[in-house]
């Protein structure tokens, strides 16, 4: 009997490091509506993702999957280069 596995998160944002090996650091950007004011404010965190070929470079928009640990930190990687930097 085969298991389906679950839908994995996705998170689009831009590449901010590229200094480590087969390894970039991506920057999301949300905005979400302050529960009290109703201001909408932008929220950043940066996530480590996995990239083998090492195709990145910074500035570039990127589509991220989350995945198994693969490192201490690093628990996601890179699905899709969606605009290369200028």
């Amino acid at each position: 009997m085969e298991t389906q596995r679950k839908l994995r998160k996705q998170r689009t944002g831009v590449v901010v490091g590229t200094s480590m090996d087969k390894t970039i650091k991506v920057e999301v950007t949300t905005k979400m509506k302050h529960p009290k004011y109703g201001k909408f404010i932008m929220r950043k965190k940066n996530y480590l993702a996995h990239d083998n070929d090492n195709t990145c470079h910074v500035g570039d928009t990127v589509k991220i999957m989350e995945t198994r640990p693969l490192s201490k930190n690093k628990k996601w990687r890179l699905v899709e280069i969606l605009e290369r930097a200028k």
